[in-house]
């Protein structure tokens, strides 16, 4: 190697940092553009969407099971990781040329366009976010890869590449700031805090004494928001605003309806408590909750809409494009209540449980029913389209099949030796729970004290007592609901249409 190839290498750190700050000024490029035509068109946010959409269903479980809400996070960390260690290795593979390094950055970019192309959501003009991306990543790389070629065999000039490299990371910091500041303008928690107490005409009974065995290790009856468990596939939360939201109901029917918020908030309010629980839940899960839903019952809706004969499923879209179809007769039932609603637990919904308006079905698993930011109803022929799910392998059709879960002991406590309480939930939506019995050690089935009922619709608590000596020991439960089906002990894996099987705790004695 001669003196100029030398004077012309760049060193291992200096090219690695060429790769970080350029990567990082295309992701606050198209941040930045992204605060302007829609957050979900940030190239990041674009790519993760996309990640979420083709992931294997196994591999999705897996995160859902393992990491459950803190999935998306796990996924956001693991894709800056990726770009991190993309960064380095552009910038080593560029020390003799930039390139690789550019190369590198169009390859990513055009990915970055291809994500958000693949947006159901994002208009035109969401393009411009993965172009500003494309064009800032490689005109970073390409620009301090030449400042650093030049700088390499002068200390001075290296001072001030190493000056101009901090500053446009600097640069790169504060657009995307500016960007993240864009997205949030939507000043949707004002609108939500405007929406103020929400009154049903017809309020839920109230819980009746007895219903709830929290003092024995269940959970409280009615869940809080904060802790109503939350499965979605949106990476971000959609910022949508009461004041904006719009929703039409068509397809066949006789009359279209187009609906905005006040239009739901002024009809008559009817207050529901629900539980839902989502399809991915493994045997003994976590993902089940209780709440109280205030809204309009979807039954007066479609009747005002008018379904034409043949129409026996509506197909509801997200604001993030996501999509469901659920049976029109699960949605007419009106022992079964389904609710567009507004309201949870006495107050507008969360932000990430569906403000301003989502769908509740009640006895049908979330991803055949529960639309989240709800913008669109079509009534249609069932099969005419697939939605999200079912074009990912699961089933159309999904009632929750009867279930039952022990809450205490929990896996691997140790209790005291002597009457050891045996607590948990159970549920049967539209049918109700008839019986729960639990065993352990594989001995005989001892039927279990069930708490009050409050519906069909929610689960119901359980608890039974055990003379149980010192050592190892495993309950297992069994639910039966009033048409007269026990559960199975048969292990099936949720997909595709719910879990199923006995659960069981093995916990000891001392």
């Amino acid at each position: 190697m001669n003196e100029d190839t030398a004077d012309r290498t760049l060193s291992r750190r200096v090219a690695a940092l060429i790769g970080v700050v350029a990567v990082a000024a295309a992701l606050a490029a198209g941040h930045l553009v992204a605060g302007l035509v829609g957050p979900n068109a940030s190239p990041y946010l674009a790519v993760g969407n996309a990640a979420i959409d083709l992931t294997p269903h196994p591999l999705k479980d897996f995160a859902i099971r393992t990491f459950g809400v803190y999935d998306k996070l796990v996924l956001l960390g693991g894709m800056a990781l990726t770009l991190l260690a993309a960064a380095i290795v552009a910038g080593l593979l560029s020390r003799r040329s930039p390139r690789p390094g550019q190369i590198l950055a169009a390859v990513l970019g055009i990915l970055a366009v291809l994500a958000v192309l693949g947006r159901p959501d994002l208009g035109q003009l969401a393009i411009l976010a993965p172009a500003a991306s494309l064009l800032a990543g490689v005109g970073v790389f390409t620009w301090l890869h030449g400042r650093a070629s030049a700088a390499e065999s002068d200390s001075p000039s290296r001072r001030n590449f190493l000056f101009i490299t901090g500053g446009v990371a600097a640069g790169a910091a504060l657009v995307g700031a500016a960007g993240q500041f864009l997205t949030r303008r939507v000043d949707v928690e004002a609108s939500r805090a405007g929406v103020g107490k929400l009154v049903a005409r017809t309020p839920a009974p109230a819980i009746p004494g007895g219903a709830d065995l929290a003092a024995k290790g269940t959970p409280t009856f009615i869940t809080t928001n904060r802790d109503f468990y939350r499965i979605d596939t949106a990476l971000t939360v959609p910022r949508l605003r009461a004041e904006d939201w719009r929703m039409k109901i068509h397809g066949m029917v006789d009359n279209e309806l187009d609906l905005d918020f006040d239009d739901i908030r002024g009809r008559p309010l009817v207050e529901k408590t629900i539980t839902m629980t989502c399809v991915s839940n493994e045997v003994g899960g976590p993902y089940i909750s209780t709440a109280n839903f205030i809204g309009v019952p979807m039954r007066d809706l479609l009747r005002e809409a008018g379904v034409k004969p043949g129409g026996d499923q509506l197909f509801s879209t997200s604001v993030d494009g996501w999509t469901t179809g659920t049976p029109i007769r699960d949605l007419m039932d009106e022992k079964r209540g389904a609710l567009l609603a507004i309201g949870m637990n006495g107050e507008p919904l969360p932000l990430e449980h569906g403000f301003p308006v989502r769908v509740v079905v009640p006895g049908l698993y979330g991803y055949v029913s529960a639309t989240k930011w709800v913008v669109d109803m079509e009534v249609i022929k069932s099969g005419d389209k697939s939605f999200y799910w079912e074009d990912r392998g699961w089933a159309r059709e999904a009632p929750i099949k009867t279930q039952s879960r022990i809450d205490v002991p929990r896996g691997f406590a140790t209790v005291p030796a002597g009457k050891v309480t045996v607590a948990g939930i159970a549920w049967a939506q539209n049918v109700g729970i008839d019986k729960v019995e639990v065993r352990v050690d594989g001995g005989q089935w001892q039927q279990a004290a069930l708490a009050a009922e409050v519906n069909d619709q929610t689960w119901r608590m359980w608890s039974a007592e055990f003379d149980l000596g010192a050592g190892s020991h495993r309950a297992e439960v069994r639910a039966t609901d009033r048409s007269g089906q026990t559960q199975t002990d048969r292990r099936v894996p949720p997909i595709p249409d719910g879990a199923t099987g006995w659960h069981s705790s093995l916990f000891t004695v001392s």
